[in-house]
């Protein structure tokens, strides 16, 4: 039993998130399917992470055990034969059997970009999110440093969240300011149910100037999901890559 690694890229715009469920129409339902034509098992894949319906992906890491003899470095060509153009495999590779996508994982990064721009760009209406108004930088860099470290996320973590703990780190958090767009960079050891999208929500609102970035702590502190700001919309949010001991 050969237990696989693999890198995947794909546009989640017309998909209802990774993670299967009963509507069906997953990226993770697409992989299983393109590796039962392949190898004509049913085989059951580990993402590193759920991301939301509408939400994209450059790394996501995802590992599945098969007993087919095609050699790791012959899956990729093999699957992307199999996949939409909006799913590609950059990367196959064999891995020990104790390998976890998400339990080895010790970092992951996310990319929330907002298009500021007077009108929005129709080329890439489908990975940003347009904001007509003008946003204060300062303020919302703010936010981000004051997220910085061990906290219990309850407060930007949807209601639905299952985990049985809502403490994470957040190692890196910054905002960087492009031509016509401002991405905010996110990295920690893991992250809750919408909680990267209410944190860009949340700084979109104190840019906005209907929060003060000082009353984050507080924010933080009461672990009340109603005290934070809105969750941001999908498809502003990239998984850009997942970091192992290796």
């Amino acid at each position: 039993m050969k237990n696989i690694r693999m890198i995947v890229s794909y546009d989640g715009t017309r998909y209802n998130g990774f993670q299967t469920q009963p509507s069906g129409n997953t990226i993770q339902d697409i992989l299983e399917s393109a590796i039962k034509v392949l190898t004509k098992e049913e085989i059951r894949i580990i993402g590193s992470g759920r991301t939301d319906a509408g939400v994209h992906a450059r790394g996501q890491v995802l590992n599945f055990q098969t007993n087919s003899r095609i050699p790791a470095e012959r899956w990729t060509l093999a699957i992307n034969a199999r996949l939409p153009e909006d799913i590609v495999v950059l990367r196959t590779d064999e891995v020990s059997a104790e390998f976890h996508s998400r339990h080895s994982a010790k970092r992951k990064t996310y990319q929330y970009t907002i298009d500021t721009n007077q009108f929005p760009d129709v080329f890439t209406r489908r990975y940003r999110v347009h904001h007509y108004a003008p946003l204060d930088v300062s303020a919302m860099r703010d936010v981000l440093a004051a997220l910085v470290g061990e906290h219990d996320f309850t407060s930007f973590a949807s209601p639905q969240s299952t985990q049985p703990s809502h403490i994470r780190t957040i190692y890196e958090a910054e905002l960087v300011v492009g031509d016509g767009r401002l991405d905010i960079f996110v990295t920690g050891n893991g992250f809750l149910y919408n909680m990267v999208r209410i944190i860009a929500g949340t700084a979109i609102w104190v840019g906005e100037g209907k929060m003060e970035a000082k009353d984050i702590p507080a924010i933080l502190a009461s672990k009340d999901r109603t005290k934070a700001g809105p969750t941001a919309p999908p498809q502003g949010l990239t998984l850009l890559h997942v970091e192992y001991p290796e």
